[in-house]
């Protein structure tokens, strides 16, 4: 049996495939005459999970990564399906500012196994996930990180307000850079009743940003929530959204639009998230992206996640289901006949320059994402609104020249250069990267990176994001592709109660060791809460209402939806 999950082993914003490997099946052997090495790391066993050495290599014009576990052999796995983007996003690699303050203190790591952050750890906090309930409104049969009643060992986790508390200061203590940044994740979260209090708390211990990980549901049933979680701290709803289609996205299709118009009136953005599953919902990327320019002024990005696959699972079936950035990226490129070409898109790690610029100015260590190159990549679009089309940045901003002069302009100021004269050249300069013909109508591109560069705070980037949308891809990693080297740059990280601070890519890819041990130790078993709140798990879910409202009007869909959908589903 084949079981495709489109939920995060602990937030939605990963998804996985579980599929039994047949007994006695063994992967058939490539042929090698073509292979070209590139590169040697450690990797993980999928079976045993021992730490192995793991080759990277092209064969034909993508990436792949083998290895070979001395019990249970060896594993070829896909790893970037295109050399070229490879080598060109590889140019953007950045180590990261590393920890002065780390939490597990080693000599030598033993990554993965030593998480929290450790001494070799090589990025700072960009985003803290904190899980504040593993229960769920839904019990989609594909998703098994919710707490399942009825079966042994099952706990409801809910750390308190006062663990809670302690877990954002550790995060605000992390050096050289303080974490600055929340994501509220679940479970769904929205089932906790003191949400707004948890939000008011985060905001008080000095986060600029929070962002609340949720279905949608609960939104769109009340969609009050929207004004009291903004009014409470909460920066960005981040809404799982895989299609537009119900075949696509039967989690929230019906229910996401009521949750974006509750959003909308109560001037609250959201990021849409799609995990992308190979030959399930891939031809559907650049519709959701025309869904979301549809919704421009209140829909500040989409954020795509190439499936992880996790379980046991034969290399056909890995094959069918298997998708990385380059693969969603040529997608798009061709569902939008090359409005989005792949050429606009750039790995995260490029941004460094302008983090590097500002440190320069400023002699002060900044935020930066320093992730692999290979996790992660974005662009961003503006809506041409007499043309009706998205008009990538590249299609009239010079990014490559304009990074290149920024880090020669740190250079010249690290080594000495008055920085007030270098800082009068760059706003002569700025304009000159900016081809102000073809900017969309009523975009002052140059004025907004100014005030980038020059105030650099929270308040000018928010100014930047809101007059674009943000496409962005993220790739979270699984036993099969697991490749340490990334793990040790990866800025996305879970807060927990033991005042640990673990990468994403550990939490949630080796659950044994890290994210099942953690809520079990802190959790408590279901019976014991049922008693202690007075209230049955199965009280708070979800029965498809708006979608039973939609079908009783016999339409097959709300009109809302319909509206949203019009011009996207043809």
């Amino acid at each position: 049996m084949t079981v495709v999950s489109n939920v995060n082993e602990g937030e939605k914003k990963k998804s996985l495939i579980f599929i039994p490997l047949v007994k006695g099946e063994e992967e058939e052997p490539t042929e090698r005459f073509s292979d070209n090495p590139i590169k040697s790391t450690q990797s993980i066993c999928p079976e045993c999970n021992r730490i192995i050495s793991a080759e990277i290599f092209e064969r034909e014009g993508k990436v792949y990564m083998r290895k070979t576990c001395p019990v249970h052999g060896e594993t070829e796995e896909l790893y970037f399906g295109d050399y070229g983007m490879y080598r060109r996003f590889s140019a953007y690699w950045d180590d990261g500012k590393g920890q002065e303050a780390p939490n597990v203190k080693m000599d030598r790591c033993q990554c993965p196994a030593n998480c929290g952050l450790c001494t070799n750890h090589l990025s700072h906090t960009g985003l803290a996930n904190i899980i504040v309930t593993n229960r769920c409104d839904l019990t989609c049969w594909y998703c098994f990180f919710y707490v399942k009643k009825g079966l042994e060992g099952a706990y409801v986790y809910e750390p308190t307000l006062e663990q809670i508390r302690a877990m954002v200061r550790t995060l605000r203590a992390e050096r050289p850079v303080p974490g600055n940044s929340v994501q509220i994740t679940g479970g769904e979260p929205t089932l906790r009743d003191d949400l707004p209090e948890i939000i008011r708390m985060i905001k008080q211990e000095g986060i600029d940003h929070v962002q609340l990980n949720t279905n949608g549901i609960n939104i769109a049933l009340h969609p009050e929530l929207a004004r009291v979680y903004k009014e409470a701290g909460v920066s960005n709803l981040y809404m799982s959204f895989d299609g537009v289609t119900p075949k696509t996205n039967p989690k929230n299709h019906w229910e996401a639009p009521y949750a974006i118009e509750a959003c909308r009136k109560a001037n609250l953005g959201v990021v849409l998230v799609p995990t992308v599953i190979k030959s399930v919902n891939d031809h559907e990327v650049y519709d959701i992206i025309r869904f979301a320019k549809q919704n421009i002024d209140v829909v500040r990005a989409v954020n795509f996640q190439p499936v992880s696959l996790t379980g046991r699972m034969s290399k056909k079936e890995r094959e069918k289901y298997r998708i990385t950035i380059p693969d969603v990226i040529k997608k798009i490129e061709e569902q939008s006949e090359g409005e989005i070409a792949s050429s606009d898109w750039f790995p995260v790690p490029s941004c460094s320059p302008v983090t590097h610029f500002i440190e320069a100015i400023t002699n002060r260590k900044q935020y930066e994402l320093s992730i692999h190159f290979a996790c992660g990549a974005g662009t961003y679009v503006y809506l041409d609104r007499e043309k009706d089309r998205l008009v990538p940045i590249t299609r009239f901003v010079d990014i490559k020249g304009l990074l290149e002069y920024l880090d020669d302009v740190s250079e010249e100021i690290e080594s000495g250069s008055n920085k007030y004269v270098e800082l009068a050249k760059v706003a002569l300069k700025l304009k000159g990267f900016v081809d102000e013909k073809n900017q969309p109508e009523g975009l002052d591109l140059a004025r907004l990176l100014f005030e980038v560069l020059f105030k650099h705070d929270y308040s000018s980037v928010g100014k930047f994001q809101m007059n674009s949308l943000f496409l962005g891809m993220m790739h979270f990693m699984d036993k099969y592709n697991h490749d340490e080297e990334r793990l040790q740059r990866c800025d996305i990280h879970y807060l927990t109660p033991d005042l640990r601070i673990i990468p994403f890519c550990s939490f949630n890819v080796i659950p044994e060791w890290y994210r099942d041990r953690i809520q079990k130790k802190y959790g408590m078993p279901v019976e014991q809460w049922e008693k202690q709140h007075n209230e049955k798990l199965e009280d708070r879910l979800y029965r498809g209402q708006l979608r039973k409202e939609a079908i009783k009007q016999g339409t097959g869909a709300s009109c809302l939806v319909n509206e949203m959908l019009s011009g996207v589903n043809g």
